[in-house]
Parts: C-alpha cells; structure tokens; sequence
C-alpha cells in the first residue's frame, strides 16, 4: 500500500461492529473528511498537511472501501452515518466538523439528518441530495450519470467491472475531471490497488443500489425536515452537476443555512484545486 496522507497516523478501528482503516493527524476540534467513488480516504492528501494545523484530521475509508471491512451488508446511509459516529467516538470525539465528496457527501447528508447534534459545519462536495437526483432524473442526467444505473443490475457489473477494472477506472477518472492530471499515475495505482482487494467492486455497487432503494425511501420519510447546521455546498464549475441544476436551491430545499459557489474544476474537487477549496472551507469552519 502506498501511502499519501504525509504526516498521519494510520490504524484500524472497529466500530458499529466492523474494522474501519482510518487516518488521524493534527490537534484541535475534530474534523472528519468522507471520500467518494471510486476512491479511498487519501482522495484529501493535498488538503490534510494544511487542515492539521487546526483540526484534528479524521479520515476513514468509508465501509466496503479501501482498507476497511467488506461487509455482505449495511451500504444503506442510515447505516454508513452510524459507522462515521461510532467510530469518531471510538476516537474520543462526540462531535465534530464533517466534509463529504461525492458518496461520503450522502453518508454526511443522512449523518446530519441522524444526528443533529453531533454534526457542527457540514461541507457537501459535487452532490445533489440522492432523492432530489432521483426524484428528477431525465434524459441530460441518465446518460451523464449513466452509472448510477448501469450499478442497478444484478450481478453483471461485478462480473464486467472485475474483468476491467484499469480501463474501467480510468473511463471513470478521465470523464469526470476537468483537470485529468490531478490524479497521478503513482495515485492511479493506489486507488487501483485499493480497487482490486477481494470484495471492494461487490460493496461499492452495493452502496449505489442502496442509493437508488432505501435511501431513496428514507429521504423520502424525512422530506420535512431540514439540516439543522450551516451548509457548505461547493460543486465543479465544470462538472456535470453545474448544467443540470441550480445545487444551490436543492440544497436550500433541504437545510436551513446553506451557502456555496462553484470552483474551476470537474468533479474530483480535492484533487483538481485544492487550494482553492481550502480557501473556502478554512473561513466556513472557522465562522
């Protein structure tokens, strides 16, 4: 395993009954970053060195993802927001500030939703909350976001996906950024290695078809009510979000205090400009 997270700790945890792989670095009040597919926790390398001057930098792989635990179950959000609370108390921390990318953007949504009070700041990275996706799918948006129901079938997109995983990963990476050389080849290999690991492609659909079901239906029990905490919400400028909807009203549909912009990039935020991102984060927590 190569390790990017330059200045961390990394250990396994158990928590909400599985081993979570974790990052920890930094003092100060804690903040937990939660990563997207197809990637690992070290998707936030290039912001951690900075982040740790003030925060305690907490950083998992998300259940069924990179070094953590293969479950046969649990991939709903209901869920994977337990896993995110129990393990940062496993780390001594009842609450704490909360960035999400991509999938660890809905685990952070729901976590919020679950427990508003262990959640201070929540920054939602390049999403638009799933039952709104859902809700108003058409055209422009199946074939963007082709995968996401490509990920439905039973089945074959293991079999595919497992048969292809290096061109499959690179489709996914080159198609989604903006600014394809953020991600390096010694990362490439790394995401790649993380991947391979028996059980990783069998989870991570899991945790779309789970999008696409429950989560879909618990949003839906909870449409009235709202995120009690300040929303960040930051999405790419030149992602496929950015031409499909207004991300800043889905979000006012669903928290109180929201605000948020558009950054020069494709999807891959963190990686793609994040000095940029850090400039708009650092003044949020710290308001």
């Amino acid at each position: 395993m190569a390790d990017f997270m330059v200045g961390m700790t990394r250990s396994t945890v158990k928590a909400n009954g599985i081993r979570f792989n974790v990052w920890v670095g930094g003092s100060g009040p804690a903040l937990v970053l939660l990563h997207g597919y197809p990637q690992t926790g070290q998707m936030w390398h290039k912001m951690t060195p900075e982040l740790m001057q003030k925060f305690t930098v907490i950083v998992p792989d998300l259940r069924g993802y990179g070094d953590s635990e293969k479950p046969k179950m649990g991939f709903d959000k209901k869920t994977m927001a337990r896993d995110i609370v129990l393990l940062a108390e496993a780390l001594g921390h009842k609450e704490f500030y909360l960035m999400g990318h991509d999938r660890g953007a809905r685990v952070a949504h729901r976590l919020t939703l679950d427990y508003p009070d262990v959640v201070r700041k929540l920054v939602v990275l390049d999403i638009v909350p799933t039952h709104t996706l859902f809700s108003r799918t058409g055209r422009e948006l199946a074939a963007a976001y082709w995968h996401w129901f490509y990920f439905q079938a039973p089945d074959l997109p293991e079999i595919m996906i497992q048969n292809s995983a290096e061109p499959f990963l690179q489709t996914m990476f080159r198609s989604l950024s903006w600014c394809p050389e953020a991600i390096d080849d010694e990362l490439f290999l790394e995401y790649l290695r993380a991947f391979l690991l028996p059980g990783t492609i069998r989870c991570t659909l899991e945790d779309y078809r789970q999008a696409a079901t429950v989560d879909f239906d618990d949003d839906e029990k909870d449409l009235g009510t709202k995120v009690s905490c300040p929303v960040y919400s930051i999405w790419g400028q030149f992602g496929k979000m950015d031409s499909m909807f207004d991300v800043l009203e889905t979000w006012r549909e669903k928290a109180t205090d929201v605000r948020g912009k558009a950054l020069p990039c494709g999807h891959f935020i963190p990686e793609e400009v994040p000095d940029l991102l850090l400039d708009e984060v650092l003044p949020f927590f710290h308001n």
